[in-house]
């Protein structure tokens, strides 16, 4: 710790039960849900109102103490990781909707609010708010914030950032602003725009407003199976090509339908080497309409198999199979590296098929689930962690399907993060012109470089890792 009196000092903000120093407390704060990286923090607090926030983050920037904002620890991407020279500041028990308006849409709350408390919160009101990500019973508002997550409905929905009217934020300085407002007219720079998706590098969200939606009249759930990954991939391809808007469109492979069955138990064909789901949502008339356009589309193609949901408890089944795979995955393999990438739909079979050309040639399989409306692919690279050199063998796997993504045309991350598991690939997207502006505006917010220290930028290390 860089200031003799600095846990003095934080001592004086919280009391010993929230601020956490012997070694068993510390080990959850880690790692986050990408257990290949870790370190272990001097200290972890947790604080209950938004001013302990506050007074925390100024006293880490007194003593240039880093610090990393953490909530339920779901990233994918080793975005949460701490810095053994700094501290945690989990925000969990700041968890409360400070104000729902079911006339203007929106939802004002805290970091700590689980995704998915917000849509049962404004249920009553006929209102959901929109992104959902797998682990969205438990990931937390702030962090869907921090790394713009998406989900399997924002094919058609958006992204966190295009939920996210306002943000109270403290800054790596201690000070606090206010961005954006009530309204999606914003009013000069969409600094808004600029903080979702920062990943943590300009502090720490306190209160978020919030878009919400109205709830869907109808659903139509399908579920189509097939003999190759390339025929699903056409199918979608198809799908677009109609007219149609899905809300979702999930593809799986085979190695992750078996997962998925012998975990969850999902009726999924456990035959077929590929399937999709499709939703259509909307107004009842619409979606039938839209329905039998999908119908006669997905009958022309070269499923093999294709059932509709009859009711809300067969779609949640669908859903259940598809938002638990990445945990069912572990169920056939004892660790796995997830990946991100995403590549234009028009590339969606090629890059499936270097997928399997880069499987082969490291003799490690690779588990694809991805969503496959925008591209945004996820294979699982599976490995025995108990074999040495393993890791660093799958994450050169992962590398390849990383850079793979950027040659065909897309990026290296669509919804996970940068985090630790991708800073070495940002420049094979960004040219140096581009990685010193993002540098530069950085070290604007953070002159100290203690928010979220180590994470994004190639080079940089966080002390442990």
């Amino acid at each position: 710790m860089r200031t003799k009196g600095f846990l003095a000092d934080l001592a004086r903000i919280f009391p010993a039960d929230r601020m956490l120093t012997e070694h068993a407390q510390l080990i959850p704060y880690e790692s986050d849900a990408l257990t290949a990286f870790s370190a272990h923090p001097h200290a972890v607090v947790l604080p209950e109102s938004q001013d302990e926030v506050i007074e925390t983050v100024r006293l880490c920037h007194r003593d240039s103490v880093p610090f990393v904002a953490r909530g339920s620890g779901t990233s994918l991407s080793g975005g949460s990781i701490p810095n053994e020279d700094g501290i945690v500041i989990a925000l969990n028990r700041l968890n409360r909707i400070l104000r729902l308006d079911s006339e203007q849409r929106l939802a004002v709350v805290e970091a700590g609010v689980p995704n998915l408390a917000v849509s049962e919160a404004a249920a009553p009101h006929g209102l959901y708010y929109a992104p959902d990500p797998s682990s969205q019973s438990v990931c937390t508002i702030g962090g869907n914030v921090a790394f713009n997550a998406g989900g399997a409905h924002c094919l058609k929905n958006g992204m966190t950032s295009n939920h996210v009217l306002g943000i109270k934020a403290v800054l790596p300085d201690g000070a606090v602003v206010d961005l954006g407002g009530n309204s999606l007219e914003g009013v000069g720079p969409d600094l808004v725009g600029l903080f979702v998706g920062s990943e943590g590098l300009f502090g720490i969200a306190l209160e978020i407003t919030l878009r919400l939606l109205p709830e869907p009249e109808a659903y139509r759930t399908v579920l189509a199976a097939y003999s190759s990954m390339k025929s699903a991939g056409e199918t979608v391809a198809a799908v677009v090509a109609s007219g149609l808007l899905p809300g979702a469109m999930e593809i799986m492979d085979n190695l992750t339908i078996r997962a998925v069955e012998q975990s969850l138990h999902a009726g999924y064909p456990t035959d077929a080497a590929a399937l999709l789901i499709v939703e259509l949502e909307g107004e009842t008339n619409q979606v039938e309409a839209e329905f039998i356009e999908l119908e006669k589309t997905i009958r022309r193609s070269a499923a093999f198999s294709v059932r509709s949901a009859r009711d809300e408890a067969e779609r949640a089944l669908i859903w259940k199979g598809r938002k638990g795979a990445f945990a069912a995955l572990g169920a056939i393999s004892q660790a796995y590296i997830v990946q991100d990438g995403v590549v234009p739909r028009s590339q969606l079979g090629a890059a499936l098929a270097e997928i399997d050309e880069i499987s082969a040639r490291y003799g490690l399989r690779v588990a694809n689930v991805f969503h496959a409306g925008d591209g945004n692919l996820h294979p699982n690279v599976l490995y025995d962690s108990s074999q040495d050199g393993m890791l660093e063998h799958a994450e050169a796997l992962a590398g390849e399907i990383t850079k793979m993504c950027v040659r065909r045309g897309g990026v290296i991350t669509g919804e996970h993060g940068v985090g630790m598991e991708k800073r070495e690939y940002m420049r094979d997207m960004f040219s140096e012109a581009e990685m010193k502006m993002m540098r530069r505006l950085s070290y604007e917010v953070d002159s100290r470089g203690i928010a979220n220290a180590g994470k994004m930028f190639p080079g940089e290390r966080v002390s442990g890792v």
